[in-house]
């Protein structure tokens, strides 16, 4: 006896049959074979924007202010065990990095370049958290998919020592860049909707009326539309440039749209390089073969219109399968079934990672701009202004003797002003006190803060609970008590529009 689902109804049967041709159709078109141009472009651009990052550390003096002067750094949970290297391997790394960058750019020995970088980079990252920056962490995941893709298969180093270069690449790892990057502007839209900034355009209102003295727009902010304009012109950007870039016909627009808004935030704000990566991260939106086109250009360009032997091609080709007066190269071999399936579960999880990470502020409530849980990792680029004052107060718990202690005697510059908004860091800054107290015989102490921060231009708050012994406390993923509600309504003396 055979079972058989009546016409017209999805029953089990049914409903497994369409997901599995809805799995096979998926699966098809992340295994299609596009142009590979796209990912050597790609590699050769991103290796070398990594290459200038890391001369600038070192020609700036960063090395030094950053990872060698500082005499305490702050930790990761789960990563306190991570330490700087001395002041000469310090040195050393930064060099080290400039190199491989350089060789992950030119595609030479990339399948040791190029994990040892995401490794080196990634390292420089976690040494202390006062250094953390979005465009940091994008690099280092920018640079962990392009160590496990195939981008040294053409245009590279290795292809021309192994005299072997592919045209195709599968389809998956186009996507995987572009949600990557669909990732971070998203996000960092979203993190944009909320009432100071599009309702009292802070802190923005604040940024601007510190650079009225610029050039030409300097004049322009200060008119009382400048920063509400710019705020929100910053929200549309951010939550809409993804699907112009998805657009064939409005891509060339929205592609200048990009280097217009990150050429105008680089010239207001000191934000490193972070519209650079922005910039040539744009391109993965584009159709894979554009770096053949452009090329073609340039060489019908360079060549007479009506040329001889030497004339390119009338049209550069536009997939793996268009005609092309070049001889066809062998396909690369096919990676077994099963490693298929891994790397695609692989390149699935990732991307539900990075959907999660962004998003675990909501087990927190609050707000996350306040008590910071959540924050970073999250692409919550330029959303909050912090500036406050911490100082500890330490006191003997048998003879009752306090000291008021200033971060300064054990922080730099950068990381005491980074330090004073961060809840978790002066909790740890709490501990390396009670820990320097005792080892000088002056313990056991507790330790509290007396932390005033302004968010936003709003009035000076309390942080930390005063009352809490911090030196108690051991850090961790879920919320701290310690935080103190952040302060409620808007800003002073700034109306909603």
């Amino acid at each position: 006896m055979t079972t058989t689902e009546p016409p017209g109804r999805a029953g089990p049967l049914g409903l497994a049959a369409a997901w599995s041709r809805a799995a096979a159709a998926l699966h098809r078109a992340l295994l299609r074979p596009i142009d590979i141009a796209w990912l050597a472009a790609f590699r050769a651009l991103f290796g070398l924007t990594m290459c200038v990052s890391m001369a600038r550390f070192i020609a700036y003096g960063w090395v030094d202010d950053f990872f060698v002067k500082p005499s305490f750094h702050f930790k990761y949970w789960g990563l306190a065990w991570v330490e700087p290297l001395s002041p000469a391997g310090m040195h050393a790394l930064f060099w080290a990095l400039a190199a491989l960058a350089l060789a992950l750019a030119l595609g030479f020995m990339f399948r040791v370049a190029a994990p040892l970088f995401v490794v080196g980079f990634t390292y420089l990252q976690v040494i202390d958290v006062t250094t953390y920056l979005n465009h940091y962490y994008l690099a280092s995941l920018l640079g962990l998919l392009l160590a496990a893709s195939p981008a040294h298969r053409a245009w590279s180093i290795d292809a021309l020592l192994s005299r072997r270069s592919e045209r195709s690449v599968s389809a998956v790892w186009l996507y995987l860049l572009r949600f990557q990057v669909g990732v971070v502007y998203t996000f960092a839209g979203l993190a944009k909707a909320h009432a100071d900034w599009l309702l009292h355009a802070q802190p923005l209102r604040i940024w601007l009326g510190s650079r009225t003295d610029m050039p030409l727009l300097g004049p322009l902010f200060t008119h009382p539309w400048a920063a509400p304009l710019m705020s929100w012109a910053g929200f549309l950007f951010d939550t809409s440039i993804v699907w112009l870039l998805l657009c064939r016909r409005l891509r060339p627009f929205a592609y200048a749209a990009v280097i217009l808004f990150h050429v105008v935030t680089r010239a207001l704000f000191p934000i490193g390089m972070f519209p650079v990566i922005m910039v040539l991260s744009a391109l993965v939106f584009f159709p894979p073969e554009w770096p053949r086109r452009l090329l073609s250009r340039f060489r019908a360009r360079a060549l007479p219109a009506h040329g001889g032997a030497g004339a390119p091609p009338a049209h550069a080709p536009h997939s793996p399968h268009s005609r092309t007066d070049e001889p066809a190269l062998p396909p690369a071999a096919p990676p077994s079934r099963s490693l298929r399936a891994l790397g695609l579960a692989l390149g699935a999880a990732y991307c539900a990672v990075q959907l999660a990470m962004p998003l675990r502020f909501l087990a927190y409530g609050g707000n996350v701009r306040w008590h910071e849980q959540g924050m970073r990792f999250s692409w919550r680029v330029m959303v909050r202004e912090k500036n406050g004052s911490v100082t500890f107060i330490v006191r003997n718990r048998q003879t009752g003797r306090t000291w008021h202690v200033s971060p300064r005697e054990y922080l730099t510059r950068l990381q005491e002003r980074e330090m004073a908004g961060q809840p978790d860091l002066i909790l740890q800054l709490s501990h390396r006190i009670r820990e320097d107290f005792e080892r000088r015989g002056r313990g056991p102490v507790e330790v509290r803060a007396d932390a005033l921060v302004s968010l936003n231009g709003r009035r000076i708050a309390r942080l930390i609970d005063p009352g809490v012994d911090l030196a108690t406390l051991r850090d961790g993923l879920g919320p701290a008590p310690y935080i103190l509600p952040g302060p409620e309504g808007p800003p002073p003396h700034i109306r909603p529009l």
